[in-house]
């Protein structure tokens, strides 16, 4: 027997995945336009780490 998907809008979105997966496209991005390879301050920076700290520290 075979199980086939459903047609149709019952497609769940998880946001956390979904903001995953654009962070890491940015750092293939990234990493593609570097000469080599990425360091952790450059990596930081692309994830916008210092950004999400300052944010955390405001509120």
């Amino acid at each position: 027997m075979t199980h086939v998907a459903p047609v149709g809008g019952t497609a769940v979105q998880d946001h956390v995945a979904l903001a995953e997966i654009e962070l890491c496209g940015e750092l293939i991005i990234a990493a593609s336009a570097a000469d080599d390879r990425l360091s952790m301050e450059s990596i930081d920076e692309v994830l916008r780490v210092a950004e999400e700290r300052a944010a955390a520290r405001e509120g």
